[in-house]
């Protein structure tokens, strides 16, 4: 009987499990997990402390999920040591599991920055994981000033979602927008005067030069007074594991489109990978969930001996803050298409022939026709892309196509 041990249970571990069992349904299936919680939507952590969701109702999959698939779950632990010649895995507890197939699905931690008196600051916050929620919850109420030092979309979400339990929260960033990663100015100052009508102040292109205790001195000479302090600079992939053993590391670990490091027998998945971006041709960590479960479960299929790729990836990110929502995609390449108004922005970016990445804000869109396009690399003189710009839907593709895709013939 097989063993897989899959180090990591966020989205990718899940999915692994799942392509595990696509092929093999007697081989023992361990996990060894950091947290102490069943796989969960982290999306979600900034929607509990909205109350609109508990952690009851967060789980990635439904309840009796690792009875179901016959996979063992070590909660609380945590992978420490590869002996790649003897096949073993050490854990922090001093146990040592052997693998016929491994998969490391150990995501990403957050960046803390060196700073001058961070170490005083009565009360700090990542905001990754559930317990990191559930930690913040404690230290906010209606009379806290939160400073959150990131206007990424971690912080920005971690800011959402306290919003309404907060005296006030000021956000600073070293860049001069908010979701400096996805958005240009246009875009991203369209949705930050959208944040400020919902009470948030924005430091921009300014960071913090040194806390005293609970005042951060900025390097513009401006004095921020809090209370509680949410660190959200960005993460950095897991690659330990991998890289002291001689695995190939860049930013995070590389694989193949079998998901397999250059390890033989040592696959990886998630937010800890590096991998090609089909729309750029580039390498890239694209650390978002819908990758993260395809890789998960391509690296299952193929650590059980079936045969299965992933060449895909693509940057996607759907996120919306009080009601105003943003989706992107791909990479803003070539000739852009572009709609707007006081309320939205729509842009298409195209490129030999292809759609290259887009940009919707404030659109009613069937995004995922456009995402579709880019991961396929549909020809677009295969469409009627003079329908499709102005309306992503299955009426711009042939009825050939209608029909292989959808099963439509109107």
């Amino acid at each position: 009987m097989k063993k897989y041990v899959i180090a990591g249970n966020g989205a990718a571990a899940a999915n692994c499990i799942e392509g595990i069992r696509s092929i093999d349904s007697d081989g023992s299936i361990t996990v060894i997990s950091e947290e102490k919680h069943e796989a969960y939507c982290r999306p979600l952590i900034s929607y509990y402390l909205e109350n609109k969701t508990v952690p009851e109702n967060m789980g990635y999959r439904k309840d009796g999920f690792y009875q179901r698939m016959k996979a063992a779950v070590l909660y609380g632990q945590k992978a420490v040591h590869i002996h790649k010649d003897k096949k073993t895995v050490g854990l922090d507890n001093g146990e040592i599991l052997p693998y016929d197939a491994l998969c490391l699905a150990v995501g990403s931690s957050p960046f803390i920055p060196k700073m001058e008196g961070l170490d005083n600051v009565s009360r700090k916050h990542t905001f990754m994981t559930l317990d990191d929620a559930l930690s913040l919850e404690q230290d906010v109420d209606e009379n806290t000033k939160v400073l959150i030092i990131g206007a990424g979309l971690i912080g920005l979400k971690c800011a959402e979602g306290i919003s309404g339990r907060t005296k006030s929260i000021t956000v600073c960033d070293l860049a001069d927008r908010i979701l400096s990663s996805i958005l240009d100015a246009e875009c991203a100052s369209m949705m930050q005067r959208h944040l400020e009508k919902h009470g948030m102040r924005f430091l921009l292109g300014d960071s913090v030069s040194r806390f005293d205790k609970d005042t951060a001195i900025m390097k513009s000479g401006t004095i921020v007074d809090f209370d509680v302090l949410v660190l959200a600079v960005g993460v950095r992939p897991n690659t330990a594991l991998l890289k002291e053993i001689g695995g190939e590391v860049n930013r995070g670990m590389l694989v193949n489109s079998s998901m397999e490091t250059s390890i033989e027998g040592i696959y990886a998945a998630g937010d800890c990978t590096e991998s090609e971006d089909l729309s750029s041709g580039t390498g890239k960590v694209l650390a978002i969930l819908p990758n993260a479960a395809f890789q998960g479960f391509v690296a299952g299929v193929n650590m059980a001996g079936g045969n299965a790729v992933f060449d895909k990836a693509i940057p996607m990110n759907s996120i919306g803050f009080f009601g105003l929502h943003a989706m992107t995609a791909g990479t803003y390449a070539g000739k852009m298409y572009e709609e707007k108004n006081d309320r939205s922005i729509k842009r298409l970016y195209t490129e030999d022939d292809r759609l290259k990445g887009f940009v919707l804000i404030g659109c009613d869109e069937r995004a995922g026709i456009y995402t579709s396009m880019i991961r396929e690399q549909t020809p677009l003189s295969s469409v009627d892309f003079e329908l499709m710009k102005k309306n992503a839907t299955t009426a711009a593709f042939s009825r050939k196509t209608r029909t292989e895709k959808f099963g439509r013939t109107v």
